[in-house]
């Protein structure tokens, strides 16, 4: 996976001792990030990464994490309920009126997919053009593969169960999307192992967003550092590529 920090650049530890709390905010809906496992713990990447982040400012005896409904995380926060939502918020010019961000510590590429009896050998760029690739209608991919990979056939799907369908039925050569939710489709058994990454990850900010990060309050810089900073020493000290590993075991990289 990307290394998304600098390493030449050593963001300063923070002091967090006069902190008495730091609550999590998240949701239980959204597996593998958040959900409840078969004893009903939560459970999930959010919550390993909520807590590697505590271990690393050394603040776990004041670390708490609290699972909500979606609706009511932006108004929990605002009455002090809790000091950071972990849900995967975006972060747009509406939100950062509300909200301090960490930096990214996940992005989400996009990813062409093809079946195995077809494979599409690098560069993938040449190889790809004059075939008919399956993509969402309307989606920022669309728009994304249209600009990036002009003489390509786009054929749109209304959803994705029709995408897959369709490329398992060989009404397409490749499918373009998300690479987390194909990397998730690739897993399950409605894939039956019939397909597979095509060439590398697209990262692209100016289609697909700048990816996930933690939140706080907006007069909370302080917070927004202190996590910027655990976020980069766990991914330096392998312990972020371990969580992602755990629940992402086919990579979307």
């Amino acid at each position: 996976m990307p290394i998304l920090w600098d390493a030449k650049e050593r963001l300063p530890k923070p002091d967090l001792s006069a902190l008495p709390r730091l609550r999590f905010l998240t949701t239980v809906d959204f597996p593998p990030f958040n959900f409840l496992d078969g004893s009903g713990r939560l459970s999930g990447f959010h919550i390993d990464l909520a807590r590697a982040v505590c271990a690393e400012l050394g603040i776990s005896d004041k670390c708490q994490i609290e699972a909500l409904p979606w609706a009511e995380l932006e108004d929990a926060l605002a009455k002090g309920n809790g000091e950071a939502i972990i849900a995967g918020i975006a972060a747009t010019r509406e939100t950062r009126a509300k909200y301090v961000f960490s930096r990214p510590y996940l992005q989400f590429p996009a990813r062409f997919i093809v079946p195995k009896a077809k494979p599409l050998t690098e560069p993938i760029y040449d190889k790809i053009q004059d075939k008919s690739v399956g993509v969402l209608a309307g989606s920022a991919h669309e728009r994304m593969l249209q600009d990036y990979f002009g003489k390509v056939k786009t054929v749109p799907f209304a959803k994705p169960d029709e995408l897959y369908a369709g490329l398992k039925a060989g009404k397409v050569d490749a499918a373009f999307g998300d690479g987390m939710r194909l990397s998730f489709w690739l897993a399950s058994d409605d894939a039956a192992n019939c397909c597979r990454f095509a060439g590398g990850p697209y990262i692209a900010p100016e289609y697909l967003g700048t990816g996930l990060s933690i939140a706080a309050k907006a007069d909370q810089p302080m917070l927004a550092a202190a996590f910027d900073y655990a976020l980069q020493e766990i991914s330096e000290k392998g312990v972020f590529a371990e969580l992602y590993l755990r629940y992402f075991p086919v990579s979307f990289y």
